[in-house]
């Protein structure tokens, strides 16, 4: 395996160092980016109705993937696409809608699981304005590290996730603790980062528990992307390198071909 490269917490050095260096893989993806892994393969996407997780979607329609999208409800966008799956009513805070999640998905195994589906409360938490609010903070680390857990437990369980399928848990670099320093000097958004660090966690037990069975996990930040997730962040897009959802799907689905057992376990951002 290549001698690794660290990424750094200061997002907006981090984009003057790609753009010195004309860093192909962060500035142009399609130099770097070959596809042709998802061609008839069978992709199951949670979130694929909306954000990010529908230009995963449009982007694995496009390459001949067979997609199976996992959502709460589908959409007009979504069913353009014609997955050849689309399971509804999966709520991913919800233990009963998830243990029947293999019950319903017809086709089989799946190649690839892509874990996308998360939840971003808008307001900036902070103790000091008295505007912290538990239960969304619970909501959060629910959707985002317990509802892949359930979602990947389930198919597991299930035989719809077998040796040799790849699994991408899409968490975010927020979740790393040593990096708040730097990226939240004055503390705040406490349930999100919270629930992304425990997605982490979640990643890379999961990884070690697959890891005899030949199921490779990698734990991946999709970069910064202009969605209406990150619209409260809309003044620093361009000043920290935000990209189209069409190409953080790209960014994304480049990594997803790249996974095997040597990376497993691996945060890549």
């Amino acid at each position: 395996m290549s001698t690794p490269t660290y990424s750094i917490p200061d997002q907006p050095a981090r984009f003057a160092k790609a753009k010195e260096e004309n860093n192909s893989r962060f500035l142009d993806i399609d130099s770097c980016y070959d596809p042709s892994y998802l061609s008839g393969k069978r992709v199951a996407l949670t979130g694929a109705n909306r954000g990010i997780g529908l230009s995963l979607a449009k982007e694995l329609s496009a390459q001949g993937a067979k997609i199976v999208a996992l959502v709460r409800k589908s959409s007009p966008e979504l069913d353009a696409l014609n997955p050849e799956e689309v399971i509804t009513g999966i709520e991913a805070t919800s233990d009963s809608a998830c243990a029947t999640l293999a019950d319903k998905i017809k086709g089989g195994p799946v190649d690839v699981l892509i874990n996308n589906a998360g939840y971003f409360y808008e307001p900036v938490e902070m103790i000091s304005d008295s505007s912290l609010n538990f239960s969304e903070e619970l909501k959060m680390i629910d959707i985002c590290a317990l509802g892949p857990l359930r979602v990947t437990s389930n198919l597991f369980q299930a035989g719809l996730i077998k040796e040799g399928c790849r699994v991408a848990m899409i968490t975010s670099q927020g979740g790393s603790v040593s990096w708040r320093t730097t990226q939240n000097p004055s503390g705040g958004d406490y349930g999100h980062h919270m629930s992304k660090s425990a997605a982490n966690m979640m990643g890379v037990l999961v990884s070690q528990e697959f890891r005899s069975k030949n199921i490779p996990v990698t734990i991946l930040h999709p970069g910064f992307n202009k969605t209406e997730m990150t619209k409260k962040y809309e003044k620093i897009w361009e000043i920290e390198g935000a990209v189209d959802a069409a190409v953080g799907a790209k960014r994304v689905l480049h990594e997803v071909g790249l996974i095997n057992m040597e990376r497993t376990g691996k945060f890549i951002n």
